[in-house]
């Protein structure tokens, strides 16, 4: 059911507005599967061979709390295993479902003995109704970004799942000098266009009454030198003439220098959004 009446809001055009990059067009990643591909190809390249986020430990650890060694799992948009790999080690059956065959691929290697592992190469909001067979847990952690077709992807989801669908997504806050930036001196910043909040509304327009619980996050990045750091920490303001001591002034409490490299902590957070499937 979808909601009607005079405060009803469109959900998903609001989404679909927020793929737009800040001068309003789509950005070319989001349509063009062959770029996308390549983008997934080069990722995987430069990552060792089962090699992680540091954060994705601490968001398992919570996610895990929700799925029990008897169930089968399926898996959007795996990317290069932050969750597919403790999901191999803790249930009966995983199913992988990604439209990067690139991804598949550096998945399989990594795991070539695991029978209970499986591969759809699909893009999982254009799915056909009888492709893939329900699973008891349905889950995708940051694969959403590309779906044009939301509330298809949202709906595939809650008839798939026997037991639960979960949604995991990285969040705010932004870089705390970016915070700066804007407030002290007025530039424009590219503050995220989407986030976690945008599923729990798409899920109430379907009547879904789904929970979320927040997780505590730490990110450390890490440079090779000052120059790096703040060309680097740059990148998302979209003023064009912003002055550079501007940059150094509001990163500076933000950042440690040891041996010679330098070091900028950031607290963000998780949301797990989940329901049961209707």
């Amino acid at each position: 059911m979808t909601r009607k009446g005079p405060l009803a809001i469109n959900y998903e055009a609001l989404w679909q507005e927020g793929m737009k990059d800040w001068h309003g067009n789509m950005p070319e990643r989001m349509v063009n599967d062959q770029l996308e591909e390549q983008f997934w190809a080069q990722s995987v390249a430069r990552k060792k061979v089962g090699q992680t986020d540091r954060y994705a430990a601490l968001i398992f650890q919570e996610l895990q709390k929700k799925i029990e060694p008897q169930h089968s799992v399926l898996e959007i948009g795996p990317g290069w295993g932050n969750y597919t790999f403790p999901l191999a080690d803790k249930v009966r059956k995983l199913t992988c479902v990604d439209s990067s065959e690139s991804i598949l691929h550096y998945l399989q290697q990594c795991m070539p003995q695991e029978e209970h592992v499986s591969y759809i190469h699909a893009k999982w909001e254009s799915l056909e109704h009888d492709e893939i067979e329900p699973h008891d847990i349905v889950l995708g952690v940051n694969c959403f970004y590309r779906m044009y077709e939301i509330k298809a992807a949202l709906y595939h989801m809650n008839r798939l799942a026997r037991k639960r669908a979960i949604i995991g997504m990285t969040t705010g806050p932004i870089q705390p000098h970016y915070e700066q930036l804007y407030e002290k001196y007025g530039y424009d910043i590219k503050f995220p266009r989407r986030d976690y909040i945008e599923f729990l509304n798409l899920l109430y327009e379907m009547d879904i009454y789904a929970d979320c619980q927040i997780i505590p996050l730490e990110r450390v990045y890490e440079y090779e030198s000052y120059e790096q750091l703040v060309t680097t920490q740059s990148k998302k303001i979209l003023t064009t003439n912003f002055q550079r001591a501007h940059v150094e002034e509001s990163l500076l409490p933000f950042i440690e220098e040891k041996d010679g490299r330098y070091y900028y902590r950031h607290d963000f957070h998780a949301a797990l959004v989940s329901w049961q499937p209707k």
